[in-house]
């Protein structure tokens, strides 16, 4: 028999949660080699977001099996109230698993996802959500423009030539374009010949200037639409997450990028934070022999690829 009466019973309002979701997909397996400063990487990044975003949010975090200081980092988080919801999962689902989940089942109406690398630029949430807004049919808005494939974005631009005012041409500055795409580990000389040979498209829409464009590893949008592209049956942890780009283009939907640089890609390292890279720039170039050794084209990409397979037989 049941002892007293539930004290739920008598609760008269229970807790609303924000219009606006943000999102995090986080992994950190380990803290050392590739990922020796990730959790350092993942905190920069939480403060980042939160400062100045322009519009009020719930945080969401899905730790994709990480480790145990990574989660204790995490719970002290969500015990602190700077996380509002907190999903551990025990084993690493990859990312199609994980967003199954976080897409699913973030509360707010807009969702705001992102990698756990990122670094926030004051009004990243508002400007996006103001496209967002703005724009019919958006499925996507990325917080920075960058160069992304013109494969992708097909129906925005067949859009823009018939309901907007669209320009080509290179609209995004090279130092822009460069700091992103040196983020990523590629090389300068490449992405010269890059950056002269592509353009960037943008639209004038109701008085809101916009570039055609978005990505996978940092979006805002709807939960209803992200809803018609669930479930992702995703066969690697990485490296099919395209899908959701190529969906969204094929399904007609607009996929949009802020004119300004608003987000940037940390990777695993700290260093833009410190300013590291302006620092390596003007400093003299004493690198010692081993150090220029391994900078070599070919030693760089076999070294990079043995580290690989070793990452592939501990944790694959």
């Amino acid at each position: 028999m049941r002892k007293g009466q539930n004290p739920a019973k008598f609760v008269k309002e229970v807790a609303r949660p924000q219009r606006i979701t943000v999102a995090v997909l986080n992994y950190i397996p380990f803290l050392s080699g590739f990922y020796a400063e990730a959790l350092d990487v993942l905190k920069v990044s939480l403060e980042s977001m939160r400062n100045e975003p322009g519009l009020p949010f719930d945080l969401m975090v899905f730790d994709n099996g990480s480790c145990p200081e990574v989660r204790d980092y995490l719970v002290s988080e969500k015990e602190a109230g700077r996380v509002q919801y907190l999903i551990l999962s025990e084993k690493n689902m990859g990312k199609g698993g994980a967003w199954n989940i976080i897409l699913a089942g973030a509360p707010g109406e807009i969702v705001a996802y992102s990698d756990s690398d990122i670094l926030y630029s004051p009004g990243w949430l508002a400007l996006s959500v103001e496209l967002l807004e703005t724009f019919p049919r958006v499925g996507m808005v990325t917080a920075r423009s960058f160069r992304t494939n013109p494969e992708y974005h097909t129906s925005t631009r067949e859009w823009a030539a018939e309901n907007a005012a669209l320009e080509e041409g290179q609209f995004i500055p090279w130092e822009t374009f460069w700091e992103f795409n040196r983020s990523l580990g590629q090389e300068e000389a490449e992405n010269r010949n890059i950056y002269s040979e592509t353009k960037d498209w943008q639209i004038i829409y109701q008085g809101k200037k916009a570039m055609i464009g978005a990505s996978h590893w940092q979006f805002v949008s709807y939960k209803s639409t992200l809803a018609q592209f669930l479930p992702f049956d995703m066969d690697k942890p990485m490296g099919q997450v395209k899908q959701l780009d190529q969906r969204m283009n094929a399904a007609g939907y607009l996929r949009l990028m802020v004119t300004d640089p608003l987000v940037m890609n940390l990777s695993n390292t700290t260093d833009y934070v410190k300013g590291v890279y302006a620092a390596k720039q003007s400093a003299p170039k004493r690198a010692g022999l081993i150090k220029r050794l391994v900078q070599f084209g070919l030693v760089k990409k076999t070294l990079l690829a043995v580290y690989d397979q070793i990452f592939k037989w501990y944790y694959s």
